[in-house]
């Protein structure tokens, strides 16, 4: 089974893999870990903000944006732990990926969906 804290430090571990270019392009974005999402149980991840794209001159002032990871979500659709880390990897991949605008469509050509 994998903890709460080992889940955190996958979270974290995928963050690292991101390219530094990109990470030093994310503006006001948090990533979180939570149990599940209360509206859709069964969602894997959740971007809430402004895109990248869409920020005109006048954002500023506003609370980070939100990436969420639902940990039990993830931990229901794999059986190892290997599995986890690739779920957890892509989760991360997608959600970052509507902060630059990448919308769902786009990311399922991808093969991000």
């Amino acid at each position: 089974m994998i903890t709460p804290q080992r889940f955190e430090e996958l979270v974290s571990d995928a963050l690292d893999e991101i390219p530094p270019r990109l990470t030093a392009a994310m503006d006001n974005v948090v990533v979180l870990v939570e149990d599940r999402d209360p509206a859709d149980p069964s969602l894997l991840g959740l971007y809430e903000g402004v895109a990248l794209t869409e920020r005109t001159s006048d954002y500023g002032g506003v609370l980070p944006d939100r990436i969420t990871i639902y940990r039990e979500a993830i931990l229901d659709i794999c059986d190892t732990e290997e599995q986890v880390v690739e779920e957890v990897a892509i989760t991360v991949v997608h959600e970052i990926a509507h902060h630059f605008g990448i919308d769902e469509a786009t990311l399922h050509d991808l093969g991000w969906g």
